[in-house]
């Protein structure tokens, strides 16, 4: 894979000369994320496969072209998985594509983030310099964690080459209930059990439904079962919700209405948006559907003291990310000066100016 790391730098060099920007493409599932789609695509797919997995160690290397698929299915065979959940969007996702935009499934806020699972980063500057951050152990922890930013960055900050995640055991057993509650007693519901020994693994609310996924050890997900009332659904179905959730195939996403995601408080009270809503992190992610502006939602959002994205559809124009703040944008701004100083990367799919 030599060559390929030697042919990736070749192009950055030559487009660092002569001023051309550069837009990474992996599989492109996620190409509607973000800002728009800029520069010469710069493919890094070829650079693919496991570079080292140990079970034992929890800990998987792989290089950013791997199918996100094939490194699951590594996993998977070793009774093992990526705890963040995190969405494909569609087959040819790539493990690169998947740190870049560091997006979570239904299991974040039970298991970590994205950013939190990530314990070192290979990658690739803009003047063409192979760069290692962090390392493949957990208690890698020294120094000013630059993993952690590349992950979300969608490639502003350089080339993903390879990536060092933390894995966990799948669980035993998993069981899924439903409660049929109103918006505001489901939201005080799940805030509570929150401080409670109970395994719970992902929550999804929509249509006056509270739907509650457990994971663990047999005994505790039927004690806590047992516990929680509700009923019951099989597994089949809990699969099938829960994938939908995660992968956005479940009919509340498949609109073309915009649709917007608030990351809040999770005991923030219900909000009066107008559109439809589904609830998933116990509150902490909400998704909002319709014509709803975007200083409207943006404002519902920072009252709360959270922020607000526009996901997918929509008017672009507005801005996708909520504003920074002067001090947190100059901060971006030298980091981004000090990884990609002539700016090749992926131009504007953060900020327009950045």
């Amino acid at each position: 894979m030599d060559d390929v790391i030697q042919q990736l730098s070749a192009t950055i060099r030559e487009a660092n000369a002569a001023g051309r920007a550069l837009r990474i493409h992996g599989g492109g599932s996620k190409d509607f994320y973000g800002g728009p789609l800029r520069g010469e695509p710069l493919d890094v797919r070829p650079y693919r496969g496991v570079v080292e997995y140990e079970p034992t160690e929890l800990v998987i290397t792989a290089r950013a072209g791997t199918p996100l698929a094939e490194v699951e299915d590594v996993l998977r065979r070793e009774g093992q998985m990526l705890a963040f959940e995190p969405p494909h969007f569609g087959e040819h996702a790539t493990l690169g594509g998947c740190i870049a935009a560091g997006l979570s499934g239904p299991r974040r806020m039970y298991a970590g983030a994205a950013r939190d699972l990530v314990l070192g980063i290979r990658l690739m500057s803009g003047e063409g310099t192979d760069l290692q951050f962090g390392g493949r152990v957990m208690k890698n922890v020294a120094g000013f964690d630059v993993s952690r930013v590349i992950a979300g960055s969608l490639g502003t900050l350089g080339v993903i080459l390879e990536a060092s995640l933390k894995v966990l055991p799948l669980p035993q057993a998993e069981r899924t209930v439903v409660l049929e509650q109103p918006e505001r007693k489901a939201l005080e519901t799940v805030n509570r059990w929150a401080a409670l020994p109970i395994p719970i693994s992902a929550t999804a609310y929509f249509d006056n439904r509270l739907h509650v996924r457990l994971s663990g050890a047999k005994a505790g997900v039927e004690a806590a079962r047992s516990k929680l009332g509700g009923e019951a659904i099989g597994d089949d179905e809990a699969r099938a919700l829960w994938n939908g959730v995660r992968e956005h195939t479940h009919p509340f996403f498949r609109s073309s209405e915009a649709l917007w995601r608030l990351a809040l408080p999770s005991a923030t009270p219900p909000l009066d948006l107008p559109g439809r809503m589904l609830t998933e992190w116990s509150g902490a992610l909400r998704w909002v559907r319709g014509d709803v502006s975007a200083s409207t939602v943006r404002e519902a959002a920072a009252r709360s003291g959270g922020h607000a994205t526009l996901f997918r559809n929509g008017d672009k124009g507005v801005g996708v990310f909520q504003p920074l703040t002067p001090a947190v944008l100059g901060l971006h701004r030298r980091l981004k000066h000090a990884l990609d100083p002539a700016g090749l990367f992926n131009r504007g799919r953060l900020y327009p100016d950045f």
